[in-house]
């Protein structure tokens, strides 16, 4: 049987938040088969792991840093001290290999590497049953591609680093290397299934056009052929100004862009970052000339309720008693929701009643739905039960 616990300190003690926390996370587990760790960008991070691993041993560690804070079952944890989370799980029939490494030649070279050192972490030669997945916010789909070139297409849950504000402090790390541009993974091999709920929960304006220009893989520079930023405007009633530079982050979290997948099951949300002089976007994931882009739209209200309601649809999905809950929740969600953030915990601890879960706040997250492909976005929901 699969079982997991969560511990979590705001000590400004560095070693001591690591070591208490996972002091926490270990009680009464056989054999501890991974710990997802994640800590605030302010805290040491070298120091945590020390602490971690003085209580988890050789047990396999992965992470990042979360945005602003983590939500566990006693709640949403901040603090000026920064904050640590652990979930550890342990299971007799459970199996995972991690690896982690900073971008080598290129992000799709170090995915093939990662997947063949965390195959042979597991002793084992063949694809996972579903892997975890954490990169830093710049090439997400090519390490996926890289990966996906070594075990095919399998299931996928998880975000990426995050900072405080967006600056390029987030970090990566698994038991012995910390780095901020870079990929890990941990390859799953287990008969116990998963069920990832992979959503925006934003609903579809009647404002859509045609991508007719891009510059690198993430630069929206023109929908039918107007510049971005004023064609977005146009469908919002945004003033230009007021999307100028980095205030197109938070200006568009309420209202950001969406693609299809092929089938039209998936919404994946990709967020207007940064707006510049051109009128072009700076966007945080991967775009297509001659693909449709949609306004999307929710409510603050709505991105609340979400959280209870996606929670929901995983555990209905998974059909058998969940044994862990990994809940990944964009940064810029969290953002847009500001102070009512405390709502979203209250949700999410009803909905996941006794079973052990941790949330974090990632700037951009990973999943897959009804047979399409693994996918990453942004502003998204990434939801993730476990079976006991």
């Amino acid at each position: 049987m699969l079982k997991a616990n969560i511990g979590w300190s705001t000590e400004a003690d560095n070693y001591e938040a690591g070591r208490a926390s996972a002091k926490k996370a270990v009680v009464d587990l056989v054999q501890t088969k991974v710990a997802f760790l994640y800590t605030s960008a302010d805290n040491d991070v070298k120091k945590v792991l020390e602490g971690a691993k003085s209580e988890l041993g050789t047990a396999p560690i992965i992470g990042c840093t979360s945005s602003g804070g983590i939500i566990v079952p006693d709640g949403f944890i901040s603090s000026e001290n920064g904050f640590v989370g652990i979930m550890a799980i342990g299971d007799p029939d459970t199996t995972v290999g991690v690896a982690g490494s900073a971008k080598q030649k290129d992000a799709r070279a170090t995915g093939r590497l990662l997947a063949k050192e965390a195959m042979e972490k597991a002793g084992q030669t063949a694809a996972p049953a579903y892997f975890y997945m954490v990169a830093s916010p710049a090439e997400e789909e090519d390490y996926l591609k890289g990966i996906e070139d070594v075990i095919g297409r399998v299931p996928f849950f998880g975000g990426s680093a995050a900072d405080n504000t967006v600056s390029g402090e987030w970090s990566i790390y698994t038991n012995d290397k910390v780095f901020s541009d870079g990929c890990a993974v941990a390859f799953f091999y287990t008969d116990k299934p998963m069920a990832n709920v992979y959503t925006g929960a934003y609903h579809e304006t009647t404002n859509s056009g045609v991508i007719t220009k891009i510059e690198g893989k993430r630069t929206l520079v023109e929908i039918d052929g107007v510049p971005a930023m004023k064609k977005y405007a146009e469908w919002t009633g945004k003033k230009l100004k007021d999307l100028d530079g980095g205030n197109l982050l938070s200006q568009t979290i309420l209202a950001p862009l969406g693609v299809k997948d092929r089938l039209g099951d998936l919404v994946a949300i990709r967020h207007p970052m940064n707006g510049n002089k051109d009128y072009s976007m700076n966007i945080g994931n991967n775009l297509a000339v001659n693909t449709a882009v949609i306004q999307m739209e929710a409510t603050v209200d709505e991105l609340i309720d979400s959280t209870g309601k996606t929670l929901k649809e995983a555990k209905k999905n998974l059909k058998q008693d969940a044994g862990a809950y990994l809940l990944v929740h964009c940064g810029g969600r969290k953002l847009g929701i500001g102070d009512r953030i405390d709502e979203v915990a209250k949700q999410l601890k009803k909905e996941a009643g006794d079973v052990p879960f941790m949330t974090i706040f990632t700037f951009g997250e990973y999943g897959s739905k009804d047979h399409g492909a693994n996918t990453c976005g942004g502003l998204m929901l990434s939801f993730t039960a476990i079976a006991k």
